[in-house]
């Protein structure tokens, strides 16, 4: 017999089928709630204190108190990969401001919910890496608040299933005119040498964005956090799309046009390459 799916939810491990919420959480009235998605590899929760950094500003930002220390958070998140035995994987993590009647004013008293769910991941698919992706462009319709990882994500999914709609593997938000990121992942472009993204003011604070921000100006590679039209993304010679899932994937299609060569080019291949090398050293315990 298959072993139950075990889920995190305030404090417990239940079995899937019997983690149960309350139609009254403002998660499911409001999203009033953020959320983490913490990868793991060989057992170790990758980039973890990052992740928890974003998760406790998160919950400063919207005045939820946390149920648990910071200590305990990591300790649940690597309690429930364990129990459901994922060595390669993610621990999703979703805080929401708990159960109350339906009123928008802060409920006195109410106890946050916590909930993880622990689910086997593999990894980018090797064919994107080598030979990289098609993505469309989308108007950037969220809300003012982006730099908090909400699970208010609506215009994010609207975006993205344009972007199946079209065959394509994401969606580049246009802002403005202006590139600020993708549905579900933060963008990178390439311009004689120098690499540009989008500064964080009212996008999402990525931990592999900032990640390969710091390893690419390392490696001595000038990196500009600067607001890029979208017909200079289109022109660019090289586009890659990053985060704690997607990786580093290099975007050879924008909008059906050609991006630079149409095949990875040096500078992504460096981005894949220092990635690559930190969740190895992550998957052997020897990261610093």
């Amino acid at each position: 017999m298959a072993k139950s799916e075990l889920v995190y939810l305030n404090g417990e491990l239940v079995p899937h089928a019997e983690a149960k919420i309350s139609v009254e959480d403002r998660g499911f009235n409001f999203a009033d709630g953020i959320y983490e998605v913490v990868r793991i590899v060989g057992g170790n929760a990758f980039r973890v204190e990052a992740h928890l950094d974003r998760f406790e500003g998160g919950a400063r930002a919207l005045e939820i108190e946390l149920p648990l220390t910071r200590d305990r958070v990591h300790e649940a998140i690597l309690q429930v990969a364990g129990a459901n035995e994922i060595l390669e994987g993610t621990v999703y993590v979703q805080l929401t401001r708990g159960p109350a009647p339906r009123s928008h004013a802060f409920p006195v008293g109410a106890r946050p919910t916590l909930v993880m769910i622990a689910r086997p991941f593999a990894g980018a698919p090797a064919e994107r890496l080598e030979k990289g992706v098609s993505v469309v462009t989308a108007p950037d319709l969220r809300w003012g608040y982006c730099e908090v990882k909400t699970i208010g994500l609506l215009p994010n999914v609207i975006a993205f299933q344009h972007a199946r709609s079209e065959d394509c593997t994401e969606a580049i938000m246009v802002r403005d005119g202006i590139v600020t990121e993708g549905a579900h992942t933060s963008a990178f472009c390439v311009h004689d040498g120098t690499v540009y993204t989008h500064p964080v003011d009212n996008i999402l604070p990525s931990i592999t964005r900032k990640f390969l921000i710091e390893a690419l100006r390392a490696e001595g590679v000038m990196v500009e956090e600067l607001g890029v039209p979208v017909d200079e993304f289109r022109g660019a010679d090289e586009v890659f799309i990053v985060g704690t899932t997607t990786e580093v994937v290099p975007v050879v299609r924008i909008d059906a046009e050609q991006v630079g060569t149409g095949v990875p080019g040096e500078m992504t291949r460096l981005a894949i390459r220092l990635y690559r090398r930190d969740l190895e050293a992550a998957r052997a315990g020897t990261a610093p």
